[in-house]
């Protein structure tokens, strides 16, 4: 299941990719239980909810598609304002150089852990929304396209055999960086924290539905050239590695999300001759298979 967030009288809605269009979650659960229903309203909810709530969401789609009302309750995609398709997350972890070409790429020896480091909520923003270049105090900020894990479940010491146990689902990400400050001191965070630097979308799909997480093709394009075309398979630490490896050094919980890396192909890993920055109107767009495409526009507003 396809699970988004959009934006109705300046609220966050609940919403259903069907390939009749998008479910209001909320207008259908009230008109088709009227007697009153636990569906959650808010994909939060559903993640904290897990299997639970997932069944619900497939029933109500299920209802609801078979209703001669169901056009009602259905809306284009292209018609709504998507936020990030999760909504509130309470980390956001992220691992670098998890890819073994980029790290090759880059020129850096082949991690013995996974190296982490971390992003904020500000960083945040949804599928079709513009970035706005941060000019006045970076000119090198780069693309990266990334698989997200969301964790469903409370995961803590997890073994590796039962750490996917743990995913309620996966997602697009840009985890955009500005690389001169990034490389200004050993530190990372600076060149990773801009308003708008990871754009997350559009959709949070169910784990049942991608399956194997570490055999997904990931691409990314500027301006429809094609710069990054990969597979998740190049990950050097795996997703179960790397939500075991974290579960026992912090408690992963329902909501936070694990940003696994980017592969090769990023605008770092040219010769310095060679390397074009993202610039004012520059399209990218970062496409995950099963998982759907995230599309940005960059704007300077210099």
């Amino acid at each position: 299941m396809k699970l988004l967030t959009f934006t109705e009288n300046e609220q966050n809605r609940l919403g259903i990719f069907t390939e009749q269009g998008v479910l209001h979650v909320d207008r259908a659960a009230a008109a088709l239980y009227p007697q009153g229903h636990t569906i959650p309203l808010q994909v939060m909810d559903a993640i904290s909810a897990g299997n639970s709530a997932i069944e619900q969401l497939q029933q109500l789609a299920a209802d609801t598609l078979a209703s001669p009302e169901a056009s009602m309750y259905l809306s284009s995609q292209s018609d709504l304002e998507l936020e990030p398709c999760v909504t509130n997350p309470g980390k956001i972890i992220c691992v670098g150089l998890n890819y073994r070409k980029h790290a090759e790429e880059t020129n850096a020896p082949i991690p013995s852990f996974p190296i982490l480091f971390n992003k904020f909520s500000n960083t945040l923003t949804a599928d079709g929304k513009d970035v706005t270049l941060p000019s006045a105090v970076t000119s090198q900020v780069d693309y990266e396209a990334e698989l997200v894990i969301v964790i469903g479940k409370t995961a803590k010491n997890v073994d590796k055999a039962n750490a996917l146990d743990h995913v309620f689902g996966y997602c697009c990400v840009n985890d955009l960086s500005a690389r001169d400050l990034q490389m200004r001191t050993s530190q990372w965070l600076l060149g990773k924290c801009c308003d708008g630097f990871s754009p997350l979308g559009p959709y949070l799909v169910t784990a049942d539905e991608v399956g194997n997480p570490n055999d997904l093709q990931i691409k990314c394009t500027v301006n429809g050239e094609v710069r990054q075309n990969s597979n998740t398979s190049d990950m050097i630490f795996h997703c179960d590695e790397i939500v075991s490896y974290i579960s026992k050094h912090m408690t992963l919980s329902p909501g936070d999300i694990i940003l696994t890396g980017t592969p090769e192909g990023v605008v770092l890993g040219y010769p310095e001759d060679k390397q074009v920055w993202l610039k004012d109107g520059d399209i990218v767009t970062i496409e995950i298979e099963k998982l759907g495409s995230l599309t940005n526009r960059m704007v300077d507003p210099s």
